[in-house]
């Protein structure tokens, strides 16, 4: 479970309690947030000018992102491949050893899943009718 973040009225005002000459700590204690907090956001403010949190996450790091176009399109000309088959492909095509979860993930960043085929039979127990 993560904690909830902070309003950004609430750092505007830990930030303005630090600018009147409180120390950091003090207005920590003073607005019942962690020192830590009160340091971290004076310090985003002093270098950005806002007390808005930084934007969480970062760029995919994906040795398949560089291939965005080639992937988009094979997928697009040959849209009944399987995540096994694509993996050998891009081995084939690219010279890249990769994972179907990372495949998996590529496809889902990039809005395209892959279904169940209904021309594909059900596997399991044949029922009794």
């Amino acid at each position: 479970m993560g904690q909830r973040a902070y309003s950004n009225d609430l750092r505007s005002r830990v930030v303005a309690e630090v600018a009147t000459g409180t120390s950091r700590r003090e207005a920590a204690r003073l607005y019942r947030v962690s020192a830590s907090s009160a340091v971290r956001w004076a310090e985003l403010h002093d270098e950005t000018g806002s007390v808005n949190p930084r934007p969480r996450g970062g760029k995919s790091r994906s040795p398949l992102e560089p291939h965005t176009d080639w992937l988009l399109n094979l997928v697009a000309q040959e849209s009944d491949l399987t995540l096994q088959e694509l993996e050998g492909r891009i081995f084939e095509g690219l010279g890249l050893v990769t994972t179907e979860r990372s495949i998996r993930r590529f496809f889902k960043r990039h809005g395209v899943s892959f279904k169940k085929n209904a021309a594909r039979r059900r596997t399991g127990q044949a029922r009794c009718r």
